[in-house]
């Protein structure tokens, strides 16, 4: 139970690793809450719910503040004070630079980083008021080296690190630590909508020959949220089976 007594936000927490991250960290102890545009995350707040656990689902839209802000006040008042703040949320509208459409380059933006930005301000505030907590982002792998297609994506990615790299500097003195997982390739909702030959191109590249699975960034999300990553701060820890771009 390395979360026990521990209250987590998971942004993006209706499906994918965001749902799995929410399972495994009631499991641990954690009561969970989850934020998420996707009323499907209610489901998963009451299988928690079911299975012991505490939960709460917020719908919530993180790249509008006033949202976030009222999805903090109601978790806070059903769960208590955030301990962990995990930014999972994040959408892709891929396509090459000479043909991204302007409303698909923006969207991404607003929800992969201003979104971070904006639950992070909002749960910091809130931490820095008692000298502790843990907040970890999501990143990517194409964040670190780039990739085909994803200019948009690459650069929300690419930005989480600078957001983790300044904040750790910023909030570490108050007792948060802040890190980022930059996953690779991994099966999830997202990645159905990738063609089929360009996943297999993806296996072949990555030296443990599989794609990751949920779970293994939710366990990653684990390790840095709990007191066994009490020495980690301003890291950003690439999950890819060993794939590189």
């Amino acid at each position: 139970m390395r979360l026990e007594g521990k209250v987590a936000v998971i942004t993006g927490g209706a499906s994918g690793i965001g749902r799995e991250t929410a399972l495994v960290f009631a499991r641990e102890g954690a009561s969970v809450g989850i934020w998420d545009f996707d009323e499907s995350g209610i489901e998963v707040a009451q299988h928690i719910e079911k299975n012991g656990g505490k939960s709460f689902f917020a719908r919530v839209d993180v790249s509008k503040i006033q949202e976030v802000e009222k999805a903090l006040e109601e978790t806070e008042k059903e769960l208590g004070n955030i301990d962990i703040l995990i930014n999972n949320a994040g959408i892709t509208r891929d396509g090459f630079l000479t043909k991204m459409a302007s409303e698909d380059w923006q969207k991404v933006i607003e929800v992969n980083l201003t979104g971070v930005f904006n639950c992070s301000q909002a749960v910091a505030r809130k931490m820095m008021e008692r000298q502790e907590g843990v907040i970890i982002n999501s990143s990517s792998v194409v964040g670190v080296h780039g990739n085909v297609g994803q200019s948009n994506y690459s650069a929300t990615k690419s930005g989480v690190i600078g957001l983790t790299k300044t904040w750790s500097k910023e909030l570490g003195k108050k007792g948060i630590r802040v890190n980022a997982v930059a996953p690779g390739f991994i099966a999830t909702p997202m990645t159905e909508k990738v063609p089929g030959k360009i996943l297999d191109m993806m296996r072949e590249k990555t030296p443990l020959g599989r794609l990751g699975q949920p779970e293994d960034i939710a366990n990653a999300y684990l390790f840095l949220a709990s007191d066994e990553g009490a020495f980690v701060n301003g890291a950003v820890l690439q999950v890819d089976g060993g794939l590189v771009l």
